[in-house]
């Protein structure tokens, strides 16, 4: 399926400066490249394979990514090489965007920077404060206990079903800690298992809390994705909605989206439409959701301050997700271009495997037919294969890397287990 992918208006000495390496670093810069045929600048702690020998974008390495003053300088000096462009500074993960906006005062007067305030990045992306905050408006929300991990001891999940899934409310804490087994998402089969882990996660000498919440029966495609794009005013302006076919398995990455088919749900966007007009949000916020057979309600688990991982599933779907901030924040315009619809309005397919492992996974005959159909009229898109990129070196590297997924798979999320 063909799509616009270049700017309705287009901007001179547009300077893309992104933090991170992985595919939602990649991704973003793949929009811009996209909207404006710009290179970005992709600042990682390392080198990865996903930025490696790219065409459209420039690799910045810098170890000391988290510390604060050390990419403050870094960021500075990118920016004195850039000094007659419009420079928009982005992050692709949750503790990249914290860096950027706890250092805002350090960089922006060189960078556009389109992120909410320190206060309003903690009350939501403290899971234990996005919890009250769903509470308090009336939004479904899974059943939830809250361990205090400094504290010890052993949480009162009396009023949860085992098994549960446990994660760490504060994800940016959770990023600079280390120990055996560290999972992004865990699910507890016992109570003694939980009380095992969060010996662990003590030792580790993180201090946040740990969130313990009911498991919402179901395999991966019981997840959805929201992401919503609220202008300078606080009013939402535009939703992308997805049924998340598959999840990735691998314990770094695990509950992010592999495989996405995008739609609409105006009862979901009512809700976080709700959630985010309440808090004055502007900018991107991304939701992960999950639909909870047991009594049809679709819960909320958590809101990500930022473009999430797999960010490209809009793009393909028909909206850059670049041109929104561009004409906002650089250009004085509105953000949505003349005639555009406030959500995706097409099915398309976004997927980071081969489409026959990815199908391998999904269970449902008739999700496993749509998802078959949109690859046939060509309606699919894996962010990683792009045509501007041509270099045989990156190209055997992703022939490598897919073909890798299959053991990625194999070992962590065996078919049987699907």
């Amino acid at each position: 399926m063909s799509r616009r992918t270049g700017a309705q208006v287009p901007v001179a000495r547009l300077q893309p400066v992104i933090l991170g390496g992985d595919v939602g670093a990649y991704s973003l810069a793949r929009t811009f490249h996209e909207a404006y045929g710009v290179r970005s600048v992709v600042v990682s702690t390392v080198s990865t394979g996903l930025v490696r020998h790219s065409r459209i974008l420039e690799n910045v390495v810098e170890p000391g990514i988290d510390d604060g003053p050390t990419v403050v300088r870094r960021l500075r000096d990118v920016a004195a090489r850039f000094a007659d462009r419009h420079l928009v500074l982005l992050g692709s993960a949750d503790w990249l965007v914290r860096t950027i906006v706890e250092n805002r005062a350090e960089l922006e007067d060189l960078y556009t920077i389109p992120y909410v305030d320190v206060a309003t990045l903690d009350r939501v992306t403290d899971k234990v404060l996005f919890g009250e905050l769903c509470a308090e408006l009336g939004i479904d929300h899974p059943a939830t206990v809250v361990h205090d991990v400094q504290g010890g001891g052993t949480p009162d999940t009396s009023g949860l079903r085992f098994p549960v899934i446990a994660k760490a409310a504060d994800t940016a804490a959770y990023h600079l800690v280390e120990f055996p087994g560290k999972k992004k998402v865990f699910t507890v089969d016992t109570p003694a298992e939980l009380a095992e882990l969060l010996g662990r996660v003590q030792a580790s000498g993180y201090r946040g809390s740990f969130v313990v919440q009911d498991l919402i029966p179901g395999d991966d495609s019981g997840m959805r994705i929201l992401t919503c794009y609220s202008d300078a005013s606080g009013k939402v302006r535009f939703s992308a909605f997805g049924h998340v076919l598959l999840e990735e398995h691998t314990p770094g990455a695990l509950g992010n989206p592999a495989g996405i088919i995008t739609g609409h749900d105006e009862q979901i966007v009512a809700q976080a439409t709700r959630l985010l007009e309440h808090l004055g949000w502007t900018g991107y916020a991304n939701f992960d959701l999950k639909h909870d057979p047991r009594d049809g309600r679709t819960v909320f688990f958590e809101l990500n301050p930022r473009l999430g991982r797999s960010n490209f599933y809009i793009t393909a779907g028909g909206r850059n997700t670049a041109e929104l901030y561009v004409r906002e924040h650089v250009q004085g315009l509105d953000p949505l271009p003349d005639g555009a619809a406030d959500h995706l309005t097409e099915p398309h397919l976004y997927t980071v495997l081969p489409r026959w492992l990815l199908r391998r996974y999904v269970a449902d005959p008739a999700l496993r037919a749509r998802t078959r159909a949109l690859g046939r009229a060509r309606r699919v898109t894996n962010p990683l294969w792009y045509r501007a990129e041509t270099d045989p070196r990156r190209l055997a590297y992703l022939a490598v890397a897919q073909a890798n997924q299959v053991r990625k798979y194999r070992r962590y999320y065996p078919t049987g287990d699907a």
